[in-house]
């Protein structure tokens, strides 16, 4: 039975051991974002000890409990897994997954996850339904699951940001925010997926997940934003989702 998401980002800035001397200058900002995914997680964990990680890769792909993966490709050698198998790690395992599985030693050990990447190009359409097919495959399930559903918001909100900066960006981000906030699921839907693409908001395909996550529910989610900011020209949101039936 599905019973909570949590959304979070994806920098990998969150890993302490990944910070480095080029970070010192944002610890501050990354130490609160940090306690906040950490927190969202949690929620998870109290809730759930089985765990569907859902984000976008450059194709639809399932990636079962046993991967073990390594941040080496950013810097440092530190090894994560869905679950406590140990094995010999992967170098290609996307990024959400190594964000999940150094999330899930932080919080909950124990618990297990299996993470359902979607295709970055996916249309609106495909996106909800692939939320709404994963809400029935785990309502139809006797134990609770969580989902943990990461993506980042626009990367164009600064001159620093990535992908420098556009002006169109503010405006869309802020939609994205409220959003988000609000749990309006019609509204994630709405996003435009070639706006999205030029502003570079990567979250595009994992937010309209999400909406179709709650999109069968009479009553909207309720929603505890924990963090909605961008301290590196990159929007951040970390929040809990928890269906409005549990409210």
């Amino acid at each position: 039975m599905f019973c909570v998401a949590s959304l979070i980002p994806s920098p990998p800035a969150l890993v302490p051991e990944l910070g480095g001397a080029a970070g010192a200058a944002n610890d501050g900002d990354v130490a609160v974002l940090r306690t906040a995914v950490l927190t969202a997680a949690a929620e998870l964990a109290s809730r759930a000890s089985r765990w569907i990680v859902v984000g976008s890769d450059h194709a639809n792909r399932v990636i079962g409990a046993d991967a073990v993966g390594t941040f080496r490709g950013y810097g440092v050698d530190v090894r994560v897994g869905l679950s406590g198998v140990v094995g010999k790690p992967d170098p290609e395992l996307p990024l959400p997954v190594l964000i999940a599985g150094w999330l899930r030693a932080q919080v909950a050990p124990d618990a297990v996850a299996e993470a359902r990447l979607i295709d970055a190009e996916s249309s609106a359409a495909e996106c909800v339904a692939f939320g709404a097919r994963l809400r029935a495959e785990l309502d139809a399930e006797t134990e609770p699951y969580g989902v943990l559903v990461i993506g980042d918001g626009a990367a164009t909100l600064s001159l620093k940001a990535p992908r420098y900066f556009d002006e169109r960006a503010e405006g869309v981000q802020a939609e994205i925010d409220r959003a988000l906030a609000a749990g309006d699921r019609a509204a994630l839907a709405a996003l435009d997926q070639r706006l999205c693409a030029e502003l570079d908001v990567a979250g595009r395909p994992a937010y309209q997940v999400l909406a179709g996550l709650f999109d069968t529910d009479d009553i909207g989610p309720k929603v505890e934003t924990l963090y909605a900011a961008a301290p590196f020209g990159v929007a951040y949101q970390v929040s809990v989702w928890r269906p409005g039936s549990d409210a």
